[in-house]
């Protein structure tokens, strides 16, 4: 049977269309190399293959600020990406950016349920009426690390206590006598050790809510408590029990290494140390002094979300909340939060993740998400929202060395962290007005 010409012309056109309509690309932007630049890749790979409508493109564009600021000039340009990756410091600077931004409420449109994220998890990244701008995606919060068997050579209970850093400093002497060179490290210092140090102690970071508040906020992490945290750390770094590293995450190489004891770094860090290290390992509570606090509080969140940039076209977005639902599932999520140490960013996967054995076959891996959600948060502890907080923790990690060697008092370095970081939110506040 010979086809009519305008049968075979039609035919093309529908192909064509198809096609077209199947190659509708999302630009993902984020900041992950290695082993989580891997798992990012899969769920990306396994989104494309599960329907043919869209084709989410991920591109590494360096680390969490570099990430940042190419999404900033990307825009400028107008030539951003559909969802770009921001670390929780980047929150209020993105908040800020008016035009630049479409809420992830309004992007996922009608029927969008934002009640089954986790509160602890949501609230860092919704507005003051309770709809969320961005999508959770990597969020973690910082633990201990401890490596059983460089604490057995050295002649100590692997299963000593050490919720406290009472305890720890404890732990540090025993490591330091037995000849230890590393007995303790810590990645992303200011996050660990002021940030959550702040909120795991019930005191104040900043003033206003830790800028939930409003703009008008200042820098409060120059207080007794965080002042006698810095001083112990200070002194454990003049006697050789607190390596420092680098300000980001440096110091993971040495513990995945087998080089350092203990290890103060993200929940996140499960994904690096199961795939690298040749020594037993467990995850603890983060440490809290007994001297401040009779216990805990609970800790705040790190890692990035998923921000949707404005200048696209509908169908796009509509690739953008397909994407979106998706890692939102309860089994990619589950999947996610086991496969790297990450928080499941709804009640849902958490639950999943139980259900399947996972904590049971693997203790300790929900100690992040119990230290998250055990309290009711406080005003101190539901997170921070500070302008121009990448360029404030640059300022706070300069202190801090100055104060690891030697060269200032925490006092000293703390106090001008304040008025320096201060000087910055003052800038901040004058260009949000």
């Amino acid at each position: 049977m010979k086809l009519s010409t305008s049968f075979i012309a039609a035919t093309a056109m529908l192909g064509a269309t198809q096609a077209a309509y199947a190659q509708t690309e999302v630009q993902f932007w984020h900041a992950f190399t290695g082993r989580l630049g891997e798992l990012v890749a899969e769920q990306v790979d396994t989104f494309n293959a599960s329907q043919s409508d869209y084709t989410v493109v991920q591109t590494h564009k360096g680390n969490y600020s570099e990430t940042l600021n190419a999404g900033i000039a990307a825009f400028r340009a107008g030539e951003q990406p559909h969802i770009l990756m921001v670390f929780e410091v980047g929150t209020a600077t993105m908040m800020a950016a008016q035009g630049a931004v479409r809420p992830v409420y309004e992007v996922m449109g009608d029927g969008f349920d934002q009640s089954k994220y986790i509160g602890s998890v949501k609230g860092y990244y919704t507005s003051a009426d309770g709809n969320m701008l961005s999508l959770p995606f990597n969020s973690s919060t910082p633990v201990l690390w401890v490596n059983r068997d460089k604490l057995a050579e050295a002649g100590l209970d692997p299963d000593t206590p050490m919720e406290t850093w009472e305890q720890v400093g404890g732990v540090l002497d025993g490591l330091k006598a037995a000849g230890v060179d590393c007995p303790m490290t810590t990645a992303w210092q200011s996050w660990i050790h002021l940030e959550n140090f702040s909120a795991y102690h019930d005191t104040p970071f900043a003033t206003k809510e830790n800028g939930f508040a409003g703009t008008d906020t200042e820098l409060a992490l120059n207080g007794a408590a965080q002042v006698a945290h810095v001083s112990a750390m200070g002194q454990w770094a003049q006697d050789g029990k607190f390596i420092y590293a680098g300000r980001r995450n440096e110091g993971g190489a040495n513990f995945r290494a087998g080089e350092c004891a203990l290890f103060t770094e993200s929940s996140a860090g499960y994904a690096g140390i199961k795939a690298e290290a040749e020594f037993d390992f467990e995850v603890r509570p983060l440490p809290y002094w007994e001297a401040v606090a009779s216990e805990p509080q609970n800790t705040i969140i790190g890692g990035a979300s998923l921000w949707v940039m404005e200048g696209h076209e509908d169908a796009e977005y509509a690739g953008v909340a397909a994407f979106m639902d998706f890692l939102s599932s309860a089994e990619i999520q589950a999947k996610w939060h086991q496969d790297t140490g990450y928080l499941p960013i709804t009640a849902e996967a958490g639950e999943l993740t139980k259900q399947q054995g996972f904590y049971e076959a693997n203790p300790g891996t929900d100690i992040a998400v119990i230290q998250m959600t055990a309290k009711e948060p406080t005003e101190n502890s539901k997170g921070l929202r500070l302008g121009s907080f990448d360029q404030i923790r640059g300022i706070i990690d300069e202190e801090l060395e100055a104060v690891w060697s030697g060269d200032k008092s925490a006092q000293e370095a703390l106090d001008s962290a304040a008025e320096r970081g201060n000087a910055l939110l003052r800038r901040f506040e004058q260009a949000s007005r």
